[in-house]
């Protein structure tokens, strides 16, 4: 026996009203269990929407650039019952009603969509079927009150592609003025206003806090006058988290300091672990060590573990760390979460699994949210020193370049020492140099002496 199942937007974390940027299938079409049935798009990446069961599709309700959130109906498939295991929440419906729905949705999406809310990033590797409901419209945040204006349409009309060109320029899309049809947005009206405000540096009142002014235009060269030249396209990745580093770099007033922290014992007694780990234990590396000596300095020193809000300081009371992991196509920062109440080797196993998800592009959406702080490591490339940008809304960021063997003297005579170099770049909003400096210190003397970490 079969049944239909609606098939919705499963959770995806903090976003909301995200385009649909591909539909890899079409009614009609046999899917297995574990199939992309269609992919949206945050502002850092895609989320591949997947199928929980093997079935066929018996119809689509949503369209390519159409904007999405948790919960909005995606399709609806016919799926065995002695292999579709409906989720909580998911219905067994007749065909006559699964139609009558598929037409009232399509009704409801007829029209234009509210502009999105800026997501974090991620990729998700799950899917629900729940009951579709009425998409929440997302609050703008509370910042200053809200200024009506009455002659401007109530819904803003701007394709998913402008509304990412608006976002790139730092150009709110709720300030422009549409010149196409029913007020739409287009890329020229974009230009135009961004134009405008370049003209308007005088006026403090009307300033974009993003806006370069005053600078000259970026170069235009022709390149292929000094030789040969391959263009190639950025990265999926790359293009949406550009901006955002963008951003961090130029809002964040970055201050970066240094230290280091002998791991002469420390290297000793991870070898030794490893040694003694069982055959499907992932390798324990310094980074296992670097989250517990941070997660106890993050514990000495709260306002590390905090996020800037207009004039409120949101001081955390849980531990989760990103670590920066290299994959193909970019930079990712899955995420250790209660890291204070995990040991050493449930670390290691955890940022091996997440590590190997980022690499094969399966990283739920819920594996990149929620860090309090994050730690860059580039050990097992190389480098001396350098200086990370910090991951807004945090406030501090750890890099970990490689370490090396130098003389070091003991009182008596030079001996090799493992020195480990530390970088910790932080927002001088919330934190001034001399926390700074006791924050890394407390880090470099944990790491110095394991046994410090719980004192």
């Amino acid at each position: 026996m079969s049944i239909i199942k609606e098939i919705t937007v499963p959770d995806i974390g903090d976003f909301s009203e995200v385009p649909v940027i591909e539909l890899p299938v079409t009614a009609g079409d046999r899917v297995e269990e574990g199939d992309t049935l269609i992919v949206l798009e945050s502002d850092k990446s895609t989320l591949d929407v997947p199928a929980e069961d093997a079935g066929k599709v018996v119809s689509i309700a949503v369209t390519v650039n159409e904007l999405v959130s948790q919960g909005s109906l995606i399709m609806t498939m016919e799926v065995e019952s002695s292999t579709g295991n409906l989720a909580a929440g998911s219905t067994e419906i007749k065909e006559a009603e699964s139609t009558d729905k598929h037409e009232n949705h399509s009704e409801n999406h007829s029209g234009a969509t509210p502009i999105p809310a800026a997501p974090d990033t991620t990729r998700v590797a799950t899917v629900s079927a729940a009951t579709p409901a009425t998409t929440p419209a997302t609050p703008a945040p509370a910042t200053t009150p809200a200024i009506i204006d009455r002659h401007k349409p109530a819904v803003i009309y701007a394709s998913p592609s402008i509304r990412r060109y608006a976002r790139q320029l730092g150009a709110p899309i709720n300030e422009i003025e549409g010149s196409g049809s029913k007020h739409r947005i287009t890329r020229e009206d974009v230009e135009q206003y961004v134009k405008s405000r370049l003209t308007s540096v005088n006026n403090p009142a009307t300033q974009n806090p993003y806006a370069l002014h005053g600078l000259p235009d970026w170069p235009q060269i022709d390149h292929e006058k000094f030789g040969p030249v391959e263009r190639t396209p950025l990265s999926r990745i790359a293009k949406i988290s550009g901006p955002a580093l963008t951003r961090n770099a130029m809002v964040i007033p970055h201050v970066t300091h240094f230290d280091k922290a002998d791991i002469t014992e420390l290297e000793a007694f991870r070898q030794k672990l490893n040694a003694e780990a069982k055959s499907d234990d992932a390798k324990i590396t310094l980074l296992t060590f670097a989250v517990k000596a941070v997660v106890a300095a993050l514990k000495t020193y709260p306002a590390f573990n905090s996020s800037l809000e207009g004039e409120d300081l949101i001081l955390k009371r849980y531990w989760n760390i990103g670590i920066a992991a290299d994959t193909p196509d970019g930079l990712l920062v899955p995420v250790i979460k209660k890291a204070d109440g995990k040991g050493f080797r449930s670390i290691a196993n955890e940022m091996a699994a997440l590590a190997a998800q980022a690499r094969e592009g399966k990283l739920a959406a819920t594996d990149m949210q929620g860090a309090t702080f994050t730690i860059s490591s580039l050990g097992g490339i190389g480098g001396t020193n350098f200086t990370p940008i910090i991951n807004a809304p945090e406030v501090a960021i750890l890099g970990l370049p490689r370490s090396e063997m130098q003389p070091v003297w003991n009182g008596e005579s030079f001996a090799p020492r493992l020195i480990q170099p530390l970088s910790l770049s932080f927002d001088h909003r919330v934190i001034d140099g001399v926390a700074a400096a006791r924050f890394l210190s407390q880090v470099a003397t944990s790491l110095n002496d394991l046994r410090r970490i719980n004192l």
